[in-house]
């Protein structure tokens, strides 16, 4: 795949037309239009660009990786993720019952590993490009972070004070 396949593929999974990537990355739309076609090749500055825009490497978009094969990778990866945090939530949903109801102090142990186990699986549940969008809006970023993270924290103290 050439590199105006893949910028053009790009930019059309991501619902932009020409003119507006032109306006993103500061340039005129024919400039676009020749990378597309290949009949150019954007400054360095641009390919920066272009990449941090669509969450690539640089080396991604000007060899002969193929993006869209990656991209599914990652979300198949993202996916086993997804099912291994949910797997962890129910374990150490579980743990903290059978803890609460049985007083086996050995039961909150298996709560809190479902617990930590929850945090790196949700951590590494989405795939690297959408991770990269997600940064973009910060404030929605940091506040579902901080709702984990009182979850999580609330969870391990009811664990650790109730073996108590």
């Amino acid at each position: 795949m050439t590199f105006g396949e893949k910028l053009k593929k790009l930019r059309k999974d991501n619902a932009l037309t020409q003119e507006e990537l032109a306006e993103r990355l500061y340039v005129t739309r024919t400039a676009v239009s020749k990378w597309e076609l290949d009949k150019g090749f954007p400054a360095i500055d641009s390919l920066k660009a272009i990449s941090e825009l669509f969450g690539v490497s640089i080396d991604e978009l000007i060899s002969d990786q193929d993006v869209c094969n990656k991209r599914l990778i990652d979300e198949r990866r993202s996916r086993r993720y997804y099912a291994a945090a949910v797997a962890f939530v129910a374990l150490a949903t579980l743990f903290t019952l059978l803890y609460y109801f049985l007083r086996n102090a050995y039961l909150a142990i298996g709560g809190v590993l479902g617990v930590v186990g929850y945090v790196v699986c949700a951590l590494m549940s989405k795939p690297k490009y959408k991770r990269a969008e997600v940064k973009k809006m910060v404030l929605p970023y940091i506040i579902s972070r901080v709702v984990i993270l009182l979850f999580v924290v609330g969870l391990i103290i009811y664990t650790v004070f109730g073996m108590v």
